[in-house]
C-alpha cells in the first residue's frame, strides 16, 4: 500500500491532524486522521507501529455474522463478519466484563478510515487473533462519528500517555471503563522494531492475570490526572482575557508557522483549515489600516488558492480531499469528508466577498456541485463522507486513490481532438496535461509511493495560469479555458465507469447542521436562490427526521436504508453539543439567506434545550455530552480545540452573540461573557488553538451590528438591500427583516423595530449599535458605503 495516507514521522508536540504550528496545544490532537503511534499505558507496555500491507488478499472472511449486524452505523456493519465476538458500546458489554472479571478491548473508528481498514483485514479478520479477543476479553466496537464523546474521553488518554493518537484507537479499559493502555493502528505481528497487535494482547491478557491490581491502581490514578487537567472552568476570573492580546498573539503564532511558498500552517502534512482561515479574514478585517491587516489577508487568500489549484481538490469532480501529504497541496488522503465541504464552502465564500476575485466563488460553487451530486439525500439530508480507497478494477483489491488518478494514455485516448489554432501540433489531451502536470512516469513522488503501486499515475494539479498555457501554445486565453472545461468533462463522465469509492450514508445533526451554512452563506453571498433552496431542504430533513418534538431535543444520526428510505437506530443515539451549536448556526444562517423567521424561531428553541443538557452552571461552558447520555465514562469534558471541526464551545459563543443580537435576551450575553472566561486559561496558554474562540472573543469585545431591513421581502428594492448587505464581509452582524408587522417574531423580541419605518414606501436600512440607529437609507451604495467604514 502507498504512503499516501500513511503517518508522517512524528515530532514532539506536533498538530496531528490540524495543520497548526507544533507545540501549540497543551498536547498532541489527531482529529480526523487515520494513522498510526505507539502504544500509551499507565503501565510499562509494548509499542505497536504501522506496518505494511500485505500483497496478497487477505482470506475469505468468515461468513458467520457476530452481534454488530444489527447495527446501522456503516462503521460497525463492516466489521459485522469478523471472527471476533464484538459488542456495540453499552450497558451488556459492561455487564459482562464485571461478571467474568474481563478487561474491555475498545476500538474506535469510522467507515472511510483507511488504517482502520488495514487493521480490520490483518487482524480483526485473522481467527487466532479473533479467539484471543473473544476469549480473553470483551471486545467493544465504537463508530466515533455515532458516540464522539466515547472518542473524546479515551483519546484524550491516548494522547496525554503517548506521542499522538489517531484512528484506528485501541484502548484497554478496565470493568468500570478506565483506561490503562491505549494506542492506535497495530500491525498484526512483530516486526524488526515494533511488537505486533497479538503479543501486545498476548502480554495485556499475562498483566490482567498477575498484576491486575496494579494495573487498577494505575487506571484510577491516571484517571483522576486526567479529571483535573481536562477541567476548565471560570475560577475565580471574572472576566475574559483581551481580545486585543489574544488576537495579536493567536495572528503572531500563525504567522510564524506560515508556509510563504505554499501557503498553510505545516510542512507536511497539510490540512484544509478553515477555522484559521476565518480567523485571518476577521482579523484583517479589524486590523486594515496596520501592516499585520494585509498581510493577515494575504496569507488566507493564497493559501486558499494554492490549495485550489493543487491535488487535494478534485479537478474532476469537485470537492476536497481529506488533507495533503506534502508542503505542495499536489498528493492527498483520497477520503472526502462532508464537514470539510461545508466549512470550505464559507470560507471561499468570504474569500470572494473579500477580494472580489470569481476564482473563489467558483471553488465555493463546485464544492456545493460536488455535495449536491454525491453527498445528499434525496429528501436533503447529506451524508457523512466518502473513502479514500477503492477498486481499481472490479473484483480487485481496493486502492487507495485508485477512483481519482489518472494515466497518460487514459488522458491521451479519452481527448485525442487536435486543437485549432495552437503553434505546435497539440491534443487537447496534450493541454490539459500540460496545464495539470500529468508526466508519462507519472508525477506522484516514490517517497509517497513505497510499493510501487501508483507507479505511472498521476494526480491533477494546477501548475500554471490559464494565461502562461494559453501563451505556450499561441492561444486564447478563453480557448483554453473552454477546452479544458471540456476536457474535465470528459475525465468526469469516464471516471463514472470506475469501482467508486465507499459511501457512508450516515447523516450526522452537526455536519448536516455545518452544511445548510455551506449552502446559505454561499447562496446569499452569491445571490443565488437555488443554494439556499439546498440550505432549506436540509433544515427541512432536519426537523423531519433528527427532531424529537416532545422533548426538543436532536437525535445525532440517522441512516439511509438500501431502498432510500430513512432509518433511526433503537434507541435513539440522542445530539451531542456539536449537534445543536452547529444546526443552530445552520439555523441562523439561514434565516439570513432567506429571511424566514421560522428558521430563527426554531434555532432559539434548540439554543434553549443546549443550555438545559449541556450547560455547567458550575463552572461556565457547555459540555460535550449530556451527563445521562455519558453515565459511566471516566471524564465528562468540554471540547477546547478548534481543529478540522470548530469546537462547539466556540461556535456556542458565536451563537450566543448572535442570538443576543437578534433577541436582546440578556441571559444569552451573560452565557457567552461566562463561556469565554471559563476558556481564559485555555486561550491564554495557546490562542492559536482556538482560533474561532478568539475570533468570539473578539466580537463580543467589538460592537455588534444589528442591520435592518424594512420592507416586502418579495420587493426588488428589499432584495437589492439584502443583496448589498450580503456581498460585503461583515463577520459581526446579525441581518434583520422587519416587514411592518407588529405581531411577527422578531418584533416582539425586538420591540425597537416598530419604531423604524420605510422611507417613502421604498424599502429602507438602519444600522444599529448600542441600541442607536443609523440615518434610514434607501440607496443600496450609500448602505455600502456606512458599512465598509
Amino acid at each position: 500500500m502507498s504512503h499516501l495516507s500513511s503517518p508522517p514521522p512524528k515530532h514532539k508536540g506536533e498538530h496531528k491532524g490540524h495543520g497548526l504550528p507544533r507545540g501549540s496545544e497543551r498536547g498532541s490532537s489527531s482529529r480526523d486522521k487515520d494513522r498510526s503511534a505507539s502504544v500509551s499505558s499507565s503501565v510499562p507496555m509494548p509499542a505497536g507501529g504501522k506496518g505494511s500491507r500485505p500483497s496478497c488478499p487477505p482470506s475469505t472472511p468468515q461468513r458467520v455474522p457476530n452481534r454488530l449486524i444489527n447495527e446501522k452505523s456503516p462503521y460497525l456493519l463492516q466489521h459485522a463478519y469478523n471472527p471476533v465476538d464484538w459488542y456495540p458500546w453499552g450497558q451488556e458489554a459492561f455487564d459482562k466484563a464485571r461478571k467474568e472479571n474481563k478487561p474491555i478491548f475498545l476500538s474506535v473508528g469510522y467507515s472511510t478510515c483507511h488504517w482502520c481498514h488495514m487493521m480490520e483485514e490483518e487482524s480483526f479478520q485473522n481467527e487466532e487473533i479473533g479467539r484471543l479477543l473473544s476469549e480473553d476479553f470483551v471486545s467493544v466496537k465504537v463508530d466515533r462519528e455515532e458516540r464522539p464523546d466515547v472518542d473524546k474521553v479515551y483519546m484524550t488518554f491516548v494522547q496525554a500517555t503517548s506521542s499522538g493518537g489517531g484512528w484506528p484507537m485501541n484502548v484497554w479499559l478496565t470493568p468500570n471503563l478506565q483506561p490503562f493502555v491505549g494506542g492506535t493502528y497495530f500491525p498484526p505481528e512483530d516486526g524488526l522494531t515494533r511488537v505486533g497487535f497479538r503479543t501486545v494482547l498476548l502480554r495485556i491478557r499475562e498483566q490482567w492475570k498477575q498484576n491486575k491490581n496494579t494495573l487498577l491502581e494505575n487506571s484510577q490514578r491516571v484517571t483522576t490526572a486526567l479529571l483535573a487537567r481536562s477541567e476548565i472552568s471560570t475560577g475565580d476570573r471574572q472576566l475574559p482575557p483581551s481580545a486585543a492580546t489574544m488576537n495579536s498573539r493567536c495572528f503572531q503564532q500563525l504567522d510564524e508557522g506560515y508556509d510563504e511558498e505554499y501557503g498553510g500552517f505545516a510542512e507536511a502534512p497539510k490540512f484544509p483549515t478553515p477555522v484559521i482561515l476565518n480567523f485571518l479574514f476577521s482579523y484583517w478585517l479589524s486590523h486594515r489600516l496596520t501592516q499585520d491587516g494585509p498581510r493577515a489577508q494575504q496569507m488566507a487568500l493564497h493559501t486558499l488558492k494554492m490549495m485550489a489549484n493543487g491535488g487535494i481538490r478534485d479537478h474532476v469532480g469537485q470537492g476536497f480531499h481529506r488533507y495533503s501529504t506534502d508542503r505542495q497541496w499536489h498528493v492527498p488522503h483520497f477520503e472526502k469528508m462532508l464537514y470539510d465541504q461545508a466549512q470550505l464552502a464559507v470560507v471561499y465564500s468570504q474569500a470572494f466577498q473579500i477580494s472580489g476575485d470569481e476564482f473563489y466563488s467558483d471553488v465555493a460553487k463546485g464544492i456545493l456541485q460536488y455535495v449536491s451530486r454525491s453527498l445528499i439525500h434525496r429528501s436533503g439530508g447529506f451524508y457523512s463522507a466518502e473513502d479514500a480507497d477503492s477498486p481499481p478494477e472490479q473484483g480487485m483489491r481496493p486502492k487507495e486513490g485508485a477512483f481519482y488518478v489518472w494515466t497518460v494514455k487514459e488522458v491521451q485516448q479519452l481527448l485525442p481532438d487536435l486543437v485549432p489554432g495552437a503553434t505546435e501540433t497539440l491534443t487537447s489531451g496534450q493541454l490539459l496535461m500540460k496545464h495539470y502536470g500529468l508526466t508519462e512516469a507519472g508525477n506522484i513522488s516514490p517517497t509517497q509511493d513505497p510499493n510501487g503501486e501508483l507507479q505511472g499515475q498521476n494526480v491533477l494539479m494546477v501548475r500554471y495560469s490559464l494565461e502562461l498555457t494559453a501563451a505556450r501554445f499561441g492561444l486564447d486565453v478563453e480557448a483554453v479555458r473552454t477546452l479544458l472545461n471540456t476536457g474535465l468533462e470528459k475525465l468526469f463522465q469516464a471516471r463514472k465507469h470506475r469501482p467508486k469509492p465507499h459511501l457512508d450514508s450516515k447523516m450526522l445533526a452537526a455536519w448536516n447542521g455545518l452544511m445548510v451554512s455551506g449552502y446559505a452563506v454561499t447562496g446569499a453571498v452569491l445571490g443565488m436562490d437555488r443554494l439556499i433552496g439546498y440550505a432549506t431542504n436540509g433544515a427541512k430533513f432536519l426537523k423531519r427526521h433528527m427532531f424529537d418534538v416532545a422533548s426538543g431535543r436532536l437525535k445525532r444520526t440517522c441512516y439511509a436504508s438500501s431502498g432510500g428510505t430513512v432509518e433511526h437506530s433503537n434507541p435513539p443515539c440522542w445530539g451531542f453539543l456539536e449537534d445543536y451549536a452547529f444546526v443552530v448556526r445552520g439555523l441562523l444562517d439561514l434565516y439570513e439567506a432567506s429571511l424566514e423567521s421560522s428558521w430563527l424561531e426554531w434555532a432559539l428553541r434548540l439554543q434553549d434545550t443546549q443550555d438545559r443538557l449541556f450547560w455547567d452552571s458550575r463552572g461556565g461552558g457547555y459540555f460535550c455530552s449530556e451527563a445521562e447520555l455519558g453515565a459511566g465514562l471516566p471524564l465528562r469534558l468540554k471540547d477546547d480545540q478548534d481543529g478540522a471541526e470548530p469546537s462547539a464551545n466556540s461556535v456556542s459563543a458565536h451563537n450566543l452573540l448572535r442570538l443576543h443580537g437578534f433577541t436582546g435576551h440578556k441571559d444569552w450575553m451573560d452565557k457567552c461573557v461566562c463561556l469565554l472566561t471559563a476558556f481564559s486559561e485555555r486561550m491564554r496558554r495557546v490562542p492559536v488553538a482556538l482560533p474561532e474562540m478568539v475570533r468570539a472573543l473578539s466580537a463580543h469585545q467589538q460592537t455588534l451590528k444589528q442591520i435592518v431591513i424594512c420592507g416586502d421581502p418579495q420587493a426588488k428594492d428589499t432584495k437589492a438591500l439584502v443583496q448589498c448587505v450580503h456581498s460585503i464581509y461583515i463577520p459581526n452582524k446579525v441581518l434583520i427583516l422587519a416587514d411592518g408587522d407588529p405581531s411577527s417574531f422578531l418584533s416582539r423580541q425586538l420591540p425597537f423595530l416598530s419604531t423604524l419605518r420605510q422611507l417613502e414606501d421604498r424599502a429602507t436600512a438602519y444600522v444599529c449599535e448600542n441600541q442607536a440607529c443609523s440615518m434610514p437609507i434607501t440607496d443600496p451604495s450609500e448602505l455600502r458605503k456606512l458599512l465598509h467604514q
